[in-house]
């Protein structure tokens, strides 16, 4: 077991916080979908199966409602550029996982786990940065608290 964490801890060495939040070719607020308005995070994250991850709405999606709401602003302009063209926004991830990391988000909201757990207070922010600890010290300090497994393979498929 220590011989696998040795070999491990190189790789799991995660930047956790972001100094400012990235540049995103489109204004979007959090904290007007998610906070004022009380958009349910699922409604422009959905999470297809197998649910390992949290996908981000097409435009279409957000064209549901901004053919009507601030349709006149260039940032909405150029949101119905990239749905009329059918293309997604090339937003910059704020989170990622390493790809070595086994993680499903629909398996940690099936166990009552929030967004907030691992995204931090997304509500209330304007802009988004990296402000929770995702490294592999930040996810087993969470997995003590919430007595899930600590066990390597529970979140890494090991070589041998």
């Amino acid at each position: 077991m220590k011989v696998r964490r040795a070999l491990l801890a190189p790789l799991c060495v995660v930047l956790l916080h972001a100094a400012d939040p990235p540049a995103q070719p489109i204004p979007f607020s959090h904290k007007t979908h998610a906070g004022a308005m009380k958009l349910a995070c699922k409604m422009c994250h959905p999470n297809p199966d197998p649910g390992e991850t949290m996908t981000i709405a097409p435009p279409a999606k957000c064209m549901d409602c901004h053919s009507a709401i601030k349709a006149d602003s260039p940032a909405i302009k150029r949101l119905a550029g990239f749905a009329k063209d059918g293309r997604d926004v090339p937003w910059i991830r704020v989170y990622q996982i390493p790809s070595f990391v086994d993680f499903s988000h629909r398996a940690h909201l099936e166990k009552g786990n929030t967004c907030q757990d691992c995204h931090g207070p997304v509500a209330q922010r304007d802009q988004l940065s990296r402000e929770t600890d995702i490294s592999m010290g930040g996810c087993m300090n969470c997995h003590r608290a919430k007595k899930a497994s600590l066990e390597c393979d529970f979140c890494h498929e090991l070589q041998h």
